[in-house]
């Protein structure tokens, strides 16, 4: 019994390592035939015993595999190959240019499906509209930045400002 405790133990420490340690296969193999031969051994103890032993492999394999990878993130292996949770929102790049162009007017230069091109500001600027389509041509105001993207509306000519206020994000 004894035996197929350690072999049993040493196959769980060896999925454990696995998870952070990668070998390509070599661990879990290892790994699989620890836990294996510790089945073996079980059953060759007692019957019980070797019964006893499979549900506690079936209960403890997906316990061990579920720690190592809630442990995964937190270890120095986990934060140098894992992108830790940042969201797209906060990574989004802002140009300052980008940020002067709320309110301003502008015509569109690709038909905008709801991305397309605009020229605002005498720049050509990558723009999408709030859903609509607008034609190459069309007067259009940008509503808001945010990240990366320029959110604009149809404008009237004349300086109708339809739609919503403009706001800085």
């Amino acid at each position: 019994m004894t035996l197929a405790l350690i072999l049993l133990g040493l196959g769980l420490a060896l999925v454990l390592a696995e998870v952070f340690i990668p070998s390509f296969g070599v661990l879990s193999f290892l790994a699989a035939a620890s836990i294996i031969g510790s089945v073996i051994a079980a059953f060759q103890e007692d019957t019980g015993t070797g019964v006893n032993f499979l549900l506690a492999v079936a209960l403890l394999l997906p316990v061990t595999l579920v720690v190592a990878f809630k442990l995964l993130p937190q270890s120095p292996f986990g934060k140098r190959y894992t992108l830790g949770g940042l969201s797209f929102q906060s990574t989004a790049a802002t140009d300052a240019r980008d940020l002067d162009l709320v309110g301003q007017e502008g015509e569109v230069l690709t038909p905008l499906r709801p991305a397309g091109y605009a020229r605002i500001g005498g720049r050509r600027v990558d723009v999408v509209s709030r859903g609509e389509s607008i034609g190459i041509g069309e007067p259009v105001r940008v509503l808001e930045v945010v990240g990366n993207r320029v959110v604009v509306v149809r404008s009237e000519p004349g300086g109708d400002h339809g739609g919503e206020p403009a706001s800085q994000a």
